[in-house]
């Protein structure tokens, strides 16, 4: 007798891009088809979350900040004591065969994923990844996740952002239940995302992006102390340095968010985002766009339009 599905199960999903249905994944040393592509019970990102991941968008024909995603994973993968890796060249590789086999050359995302590994047996212990790390490329047709014209919102979580002296935030590691946690909150609020303070009660980021705010035309950021020093959030520093917008890196209060003249976020799933609202404050005078903010994301989109590495198909 066929079991009852549980409550709010969705007995035919829908994918919010129908192109990604026949996509191909790479897994291990090849592709797969979507409905194929797998890894063991026995891998340690189903064990605990042992895995670390970048997040790559391609811009006509380019993979954005490729090597400074690589620098990253590999900088993660080292600091979490993986064995046996594959090699960056492998990487590449994988990820250029990857997006030639889904003809993606524009409009996509790619979560790179690298694991500890399959065990030999279950449990925490490293000693038991003997089969080496397993790799993971899902190129996707995404569009930015966020409506960078309208804005989005967001609430401040009661959730900490995990400080260094527990689990540091530099590792990007694959154990997200803490942001998870943040993000539960915003959904049930109604919102787009949680903003995570520190142990200290300063702004460390939110559960999905880097903060900036702007206040007399000076753009602040927290430092990276207790949140992940994100690749976008360093071209966006980078980009601010070399136009002569004025830039402090320091502790961000909170009280600071909801009286800013201007506040964004910044990630390779959103881009640049507007934040309209706080915690029921709206930013600057009435929620638009502020000229700091639509300053930076074009100079961002222009950057994104002329800068990466180059596909061959």
């Amino acid at each position: 007798m066929p079991s009852t599905p549980s409550p709010g199960f969705t007995p035919s999903p829908v994918l919010p891009d129908p192109r990604n249905e026949a996509i191909q994944i790479w897994v291990g040393d090849r592709l797969w088809p979507r409905e194929e592509a797998r890894v063991s019970v026995f891998d340690s990102v189903v064990q605990g979350g042992d895995a670390v991941w970048e997040g790559l968008r391609v811009y006509g024909g380019r993979v954005f900040m490729l090597d400074a995603h690589l620098d990253r994973l590999f900088a993660s993968a080292k600091a979490l004591a993986f064995a046996n890796a594959p090699s960056r060249d492998f990487v590449r590789s994988a990820i250029f065969q990857t997006l030639e086999a889904n003809g993606m050359r524009d409009e996509s995302h790619i979560r790179l994923t690298l694991t500890r590994g399959k065990k030999v047996s279950s449990g925490m212990s490293p000693a038991n990844n003997q089969h080496g790390c397993t790799l993971i490329v899902l190129a996707e047709w995404k569009a930015p996740v966020y409506d960078n014209e309208a804005g989005i919102r967001l609430i401040t979580s009661a959730v900490r952002r995990n400080a260094p002296q527990f689990l540091d935030s530099k590792i990007h590691h694959n154990n997200l239940l803490n942001n998870i946690l943040a993000k539960i909150q915003a959904n049930l609020a109604g919102v787009d995302d949680a903003i995570m303070l520190d142990q200290h009660g300063f702004v460390s980021e939110t559960n999905a992006t880097n903060l900036f705010l702007v206040k007399r035309g000076v753009v602040v950021t927290p430092t990276a102390d207790a949140c992940l020093p994100g690749v976008t959030r360093g071209v966006t520093i980078a980009l601010c340095r070399e136009h002569g917008v004025p830039l402090d890196e320091r502790n961000v209060s909170l009280a600071e968010v909801h009286t800013a003249d201007e506040c964004f976020t910044t990630g390779t799933m959103g881009e640049l985002s507007p934040v309209v609202e706080v915690d029921g404050r709206v930013i600057g005078e009435d929620g638009a766009i502020g000229p700091v903010t639509r300053l930076l994301q074009d100079i961002y989109a222009a950057k994104t339009a002329r800068e990466g590495e180059k596909l061959r198909f």
